[in-house]
């Protein structure tokens, strides 16, 4: 299985962070397969932001539930992120990764004007 992070580098304040991950080598949709979004910040730790699972149901974490929106498209065999409202403090590399590995080679998003 591989994954590869899409979506731009640069957001600015109070807009939509969207990536997206498309997924080849296994489909999205296998039992008992789930699907998640982390990022890592600027000198802090990893954070798992959330998931999406083989049956389409969604996990947030807490801290971020009110601005994360994870979906799918099995049509096309990837699942997406959306990060409403996004401050310079969502500046992060992000990744998508199968629940056991593997993970994204992560992409850079940077929120500024």
């Amino acid at each position: 299985v591989q994954l590869q992070e899409s979506g731009p580098g640069l957001v600015k304040p109070s807009q939509t962070l969207s990536l997206t991950c498309p997924v080849s080598g296994g489909s999205i949709t296998t039992s008992y397969y789930a699907w998640s979004w982390i990022r890592q910040s600027p000198g802090k730790g990893l954070e798992w932001m959330g998931l999406i699972d083989y049956g389409g149901n969604t996990y947030y974490t807490p801290s971020l539930k009110s601005r994360t929106s994870i979906s799918r498209d099995t049509s096309k065999n990837q699942f997406s992120l959306q990060l409403t409202s996004v401050t310079p403090e969502d500046t992060a590399v992000y990744y998508c990764v199968k629940d056991d590995g593997p993970w994204g080679q992560g992409t850079q998003v940077t929120v500024s004007s």
